[in-house]
């Protein structure tokens, strides 16, 4: 290769992977290591990982440190030869499932390689191709892959978190959820997000709506409320279209702020002159007193014409039960 096409190939390879060029890709394109040794001493190129150089000195973001990850793991020389991907957050990060920059970088390679000492350790997965999508750069696992990597790390309520925005957000279905998860075979929280996968489907968007669903509503034999209701008010979380009441779910992470919370107020007036009346429960009410709640919704229900019975959960200490 001619030093012009050298120069060419680098600069190519470099404008794709944040300013950073592997060794293997220097000697590929005919970069003597004594260039290589001239470019780091000279202070024009810097090491941000053993054989990987940035060709940028001084520039710091989150693409070089994706980039330097994926670089020391695979040197890229043959770019059809994927060898690693990103994985997890920072997968999220690049598939714009988050905003939040990865505090580490995590890889997934093919379960036979062997690579020299990385941190953190990459992942070794046996179904490295049906994982990956290859062609995206820097390689990265599939998107609900991604989602279902991420609702592994945390508890339940993370899990249903990570599914239900990217769902609700048209980044997935349920459908790719549910192959998902019956090809990876074994997952945390494989059961609950099984058995929530409809819910999810019918406009439960938080962990918070979930839990209202299935362990008030549901559990306790109330009517079923429409969801995701667009009227002339907005759109609310569960409507009782006969009975003229409103449920919204305020979870952990959403109404704090006193703008959202006038937004809020002025919302349910405007929906009091015409859908109905809206009552709100919060995380501790769907969490932990799901019974005592259930009772609660059960009666506004009944002096608004319902004819059903709240009936008690599976839980021994149900305040139903115990209130019989």
């Amino acid at each position: 290769m001619t030093a012009t096409r050298a120069t060419r190939q680098l600069g190519m390879w470099a404008a794709e992977q944040a300013d950073l060029l592997s060794r293997a890709q220097c000697l590929a394109a005919g970069m003597s290591p004594a260039t290589i040794r001239w470019r780091l001493d000279s202070a024009r190129w810097t090491a941000v990982r053993p054989g990987v150089y940035l060709t940028k000195p001084g520039r710091r973001d989150t693409a070089v440190a994706i980039w330097a990850a994926v670089l020391a793991a695979d040197p890229r020389v043959d770019p059809h030869d994927v060898r690693a991907a990103v994985a997890g957050k920072a997968a999220a990060y690049l598939w714009r499932l988050s905003p939040e920059p990865p505090k580490t970088v995590e890889l997934v390679i093919p379960s036979g390689r062997i690579i020299a000492a990385a941190t953190p350790a990459p992942r070794r997965v046996g179904d490295f191709e049906r994982r990956i999508v290859p062609t995206l750069t820097p390689p990265r696992t599939k998107l609900v892959t991604t989602v279902l990597d991420c609702a592994a790390t945390g508890s339940a309520d993370e899990a249903l978190h990570w599914v239900a925005r990217a769902i609700q957000q048209k980044r997935t279905t349920t459908a790719l959820i549910a192959d998902e998860l019956r090809q990876l075979g074994r997952h945390p929280h494989g059961v609950l997000l099984r058995d929530c996968l409809a819910d999810i489907e019918a406009g439960a968007e938080s962990p918070a709506e979930v839990r209202y669903i299935r362990d008030v509503e549901r559990a306790h034999g109330l009517p079923v409320a429409r969801r995701q209701a667009r009227e002339i008010a907005g759109r609310h979380d569960n409507l009782y279209d006969a009975f003229g009441l409103i449920v919204e779910v305020d979870g952990r992470l959403g109404h704090e702020q006193w703008v959202d919370r006038v937004a809020d107020g002025r919302r349910d007036r405007q929906a009091a002159l015409g859908t109905g009346t809206t009552t709100r429960v919060f995380w501790p009410d769907v969490a932990i007193s799901t019974c005592a709640t259930a009772a609660e919704i059960g009666a506004m229900l009944a002096v608004r014409g319902w004819g059903g019975r709240v009936r008690a959960c599976r839980r021994a200490e149900c305040a139903v039960r115990l209130s019989a």
